[in-house]
């Protein structure tokens, strides 16, 4: 797509030229009708099938495809106005269907442009070394590799490590944090977002639409061409109403025998605003919820956010911050705290879970020596089982310690308090370990704006039932099911699709990638994993869940306007044919109320549309 800024002509100029005909050519026909300029008949004729020519040309287009569509029915009016020698009419209808396409494209434009207007995150043009030289490179000839020098305030042009310099940097565009992050030499920085304080040299590891922010812009663009399912609806009731104008017309004439109400019957019936409405919103929805930090990877999401009725969610890293700390650790049989944390820390030596970084973290806290484990053995959902110094050790929960003959006694938890992990070793208990985590900022906000919805809240965690009990306590969520394996969430989100229920479920792990993808919608933070994101249908930039509600009813208020332009629009036809058949209409003020309701609802639609951000 070329840049505006480089187009001869302005978005929608080419349209302006066919109207000023057509309101040059009625200036000219009501001189002559005060006789104050000749003006020869055939003018209006020649001005109307020049200043007609889009809509023409559209017609033609479309009977080659075999579409009834509501330029084809104009085109039939224009042209037996002209037939019956009603120029003015014709002229008249010609200028209300070419204003409202005017306005159509331009509010069409608006709602793209919006989306499009992402690309300012990304500087047009980098600091790059060449040649031992510092040049400035268009951002499109940047190349994986290149040494990218970022001074303070400007923004990162490519995905990569910073080699030299330290800073701080805005990543929120990427990863919806609030707080600047400090970088230094290693760290790993993205496209779009702004170095805030040194200055950077960066090698570029992904360049374009292979950085994180190209694949956000690639993801929305791909969206806004899409067709949601209520659009084709939308699409075939435009259809059906051109039918439909024909046959009343058809009986009209039959009927009275008078022309100008048959006419008048094509173009009120013709009053489909439904067909441009529906696509706007849905444009409009998909860019506002772009820039409010959600990406909705299609129509069909957004119509099925619409709609509903369920969310699930995970947790860790979801409802939680995802980076826990040990709180406590409990001791048996005469163990000693080091002890117990020297067998856990061994067991998660190699594990990515971050109860297992939680564990390595204390252990390091404490000097306590860690020794590369034998024999390691990871079950998801349940624990780890490995070798050291010819002893078996087993972590993991209270379930799969017993399935493995550790015997308990009478141990259970103690205060009410859930514990996290046992640890075992020689088959003999040791001890347990209980490990925290903080509910996210906003969390109890959100899920009780889900509720206020009208919609179900599940929590769904791999945690024993004591942690998922608190956890939903605090967030005041009644459906809970804990100690579960993934497949198990597999299993569950199955379940609720089976029973007809419209379920998204949200979750940033790898574990989480099964059940988003089995779900009606797939909700994956930001911060989640690259496998989550990529397995789910809505990415939430950044880790606030109040983003996902405020999604939500973005599109709930995309699904009322789409109903109200259906409503409206088969009112509309359904008066205006009954006025027309029994004469209460003329050509010209079928025209009036055609362009006037299409408008009503495009404006309605519009209303989606983001506003322009400050500059």
């Amino acid at each position: 797509m070329k840049n505006p800024s480089n187009h001869p002509y302005r978005p929608g100029q080419r349209e302006f030229f066919y109207l000023g005909i057509i309101v040059f050519a009625i200036f000219a026909d009501w001189q002559k009708f005060w006789g104050i300029v000749p003006y020869p008949e055939w003018g209006s004729l020649i001005l109307t099938l020049i200043g007609g020519f889009p809509i023409f040309k559209e017609a033609f287009l479309h009977l080659l495809a075999r579409q009834m569509t509501m330029e084809l029915s104009m085109v039939i009016a224009i042209i037996a106005a002209l037939t019956i020698g009603e120029h003015r009419t014709a002229l008249v209808i010609t200028f209300f269907v070419t204003l409202a396409g005017v306005l159509e494209k331009m509010t069409m434009d608006r709602g793209r442009h919006a989306i499009k207007n992402l690309l300012v995150y990304l500087p047009a043009q980098a600091l790059a070394k060449r040649n031992g030289q510092a040049i400035v490179v268009a951002r499109k000839d940047l190349a994986i590799g290149d040494i990218v020098i970022v001074k303070p305030g400007e923004r990162i042009a490519v995905d990569g490590k910073v080699m030299t310099g330290s800073s701080f940097v805005d990543q929120a565009a990427i990863t919806g944090e609030s707080l600047p992050v400090e970088k230094a030499v290693g760290s790993s920085v993205f496209a779009g977002t702004i170095n805030q304080s040194g200055m950077l040299e960066i090698v570029a590891d992904r360049i374009g639409r292979d950085t994180a922010f190209g694949k956000i812009i690639e993801a929305v663009e791909k969206a806004e061409r899409s067709k949601a399912p209520i659009q084709k609806t939308a699409d075939r009731l435009a259809g059906y109403l051109v039918y439909f104008a024909f046959v009343c017309a058809a009986l009209t004439f039959l009927w009275g025998h008078n022309i100008k109400d048959t006419i008048s019957v094509i173009i009120v019936a013709g009053a489909c605003g439904v067909a441009a409405g529906t696509p706007l919103a849905i444009v409009g929805a998909i860019g506002q919820a772009a820039r409010q930090g959600s990406i909705i990877k299609g129509g069909l999401y957004l119509e099925a956010l619409g709609r509903l009725d369920t969310v699930v969610l995970d947790k860790t890293g979801t409802l939680t911050l995802g980076t826990p700390e040990v709180s406590d650790v409990i001791t048996f049989n005469g163990q000693d705290e080091k002890d117990i944390l020297t067998a856990a820390a061994t067991a998660e030596r190699f594990s990515e879970h971050s109860l297992g970084k939680a564990i390595l973290r204390r252990a390091q806290q404490m000097a306590v020596a860690v020794v590369d484990p034998e024999g390691f053995r990871a079950v998801p959902g349940k624990g780890i089982i490995c070798q050291s110094h010819g002893q078996k050790i087993i972590v993991g929960k209270e379930k799969f310690l017993k399935e493995n003959q550790i015997d308990f006694g009478n141990i259970k938890d103690f205060d009410g308090q859930p514990v996290s992990v046992w640890v075992a070793r020689a088959g003999r208990l040791l001890g347990a370990i209980r490990v925290e985590d903080k509910i996210r900022p906003n969390t109890v906000e959100a899920i009780q704006s889900l509720k206020e919805l009208g919609i179900k809240v599940i929590l769904l965690t791999g945690d024993n039932w004591a942690v998922g009990r608190r956890v939903a306590t605090a967030l005041g969520i009644a459906n809970l099911e804990a100690d579960l394996l993934p497949e198990e969430k597999l299993s569950r989100i199955n379940q609720l699709v089976l029973e007809g229920k419209t379920v998204a479920m949200v979750g940033d792990g790898i574990n989480d990638a099964p059940a988003l993808s089995a779900a009606t919608i797939g909700v994956a933070m930001g911060s989640g994993t690259d496998v989550a994101r990529e397995s789910a249908d809505v990415l939430l930039i950044g880790n606030d869940l109040l983003k996902f509600v405020e999604t939500l009813k973005l599109a709930k208020r995309c699904q009322r306007i789409i109903r109200f332009n259906f409503a409206g629009t088969l009112l509309v036809d359904g008066i205006g044919v009954v006025l027309a058949t029994l004469g209460y209409l003329n050509p010209i003020l079928a025209a009036f109320i055609h362009v006037s309701s299409e408008l009503v609802f495009i404006l309605n639609s519009a209303r989606l549309l983001p506003y322009p951000k400050p500059a």
